[in-house]
């Protein structure tokens, strides 16, 4: 595995032989670890059904659970969805963003069915991160992209978390600092007049529901657990070693605490280890630091992780979402 660690505020980094590496990585169908303002990804060629086929053996990832195309534009995106005119208007409002769109898949698509998970819908997404965006259009192939962990376990916003899952399944790893965002996209699901919220994620329902004008349906609950329509749906998901206990009134010596808020819980100052993830309750932050701060209290050795309660509104939807699945059982 190779590590290119890259100042995005260095002028012409884009020149860098290490990009004329990656990118003859990624044609050749290697795996590589990609930044964005998300989350870290596991990128490879989504044409390509033999480098999927490697995500899916790296994450440990069930082949029933579609990936994320990321493409350079929404021009690009025209040329393997079918967008309607609530699409487009998602389009030009959050992207580049963290906004992926489940489409019907044009049928002259290249992206194997692999990444479609065999489905006749396809996930798009034109990151804001500008790492993958400039390789997707580099390549010029759009990347299939789920988050580079193993599968169900905590998302990484830090290259040391990827290294520490995947480190043998990459060609390389881009290094390019903390994930600014911090969760994966929200995925809105466009299939016919009622937009569907499929995964909350880093741009709030209200604010997806400001540009369309109407109240978006929740995922379909006739949805088979084993056919997903889109990431991030299973039940048990983003889980850490340690037990999750939500809605925690209280903290305790032995367990790891996940904070919220300028108010400490009781004991707070006796467990085994803490983490706040917004101090000013500021739910931004508080989505930015969540997987981390995840990470470094299951390092603890701590048996349970007690969480304060997190209001369920803006980012605070997709946070509690996020912490649902990790408190879910486990098979």
């Amino acid at each position: 595995m190779q590590r290119w660690t890259l100042d995005l505020d260095t002028p012409g980094w884009q020149a860098a032989p290490e990009a004329d590496a990656v990118c003859a990585a990624i044609v050749a169908g290697d795996l590589v670890a990609v930044p964005t303002e998300t989350v870290y990804g596991l990128a490879a060629d989504a044409t390509n059904g033999a480098a999927c086929a490697k995500i899916f053996e790296a994450k440990g990832r069930p082949q029933f659970n579609p990936l994320i195309s990321h493409v350079p534009s929404l021009e690009t995106a025209l040329a393997h969805g079918v967008f309607n005119d609530q699409a487009l208007a998602l389009a030009e409002a959050f992207w580049p963003g963290p906004l992926t769109m489940v489409v019907p898949k044009r049928k002259t698509s290249p992206i194997c069915d692999l990444a479609t998970a065999g489905l006749d819908t396809v996930a798009l997404r034109v990151p804001d991160g500008p790492v993958m965006r400039f390789l997707a259009e580099k390549s010029g192939r759009p990347l299939a992209a789920p988050s580079a962990n193993r599968s169900g376990k905590i998302s990484p916003t830090r290259a040391e978390d990827v290294v520490a899952d995947l480190e043998s399944a990459l060609s390389f790893v881009i290094d390019a600092g903390p994930c600014a965002v911090g969760i994966e996209s929200t995925i809105v699901g466009l299939l016919d007049d009622r937009p569907r919220l499929l995964r909350p994620g880093g741009i709030a329902r209200e604010e997806i529901e400001s540009v369309l004008g109407l109240v978006l349906l929740s995922a379909d609950p006739a949805m088979r657990p084993d056919a997903p329509a889109a990431p991030g749906m299973l039940s048990s998901h983003y889980a850490p070693n340690a037990r999750m206990i939500l809605a925690a009134d209280a903290a305790t010596p032995e367990d790891g605490l996940l904070s919220f808020g300028p108010t400490p819980l009781p004991g707070a100052e006796h467990a085994r280890a803490e983490f706040n993830l917004s101090p000013t309750g500021n739910l931004r932050e508080a989505a930015a630091n969540l997987f981390h701060a995840m990470r470094f209290l299951d390092s603890t050795g701590a048996k349970a992780i007690r969480v304060q309660i997190i209001p369920n509104f803006g980012l605070g939807e997709a946070i509690n979402d996020r912490l649902q699945r990790a408190a879910a059982p486990r098979d």
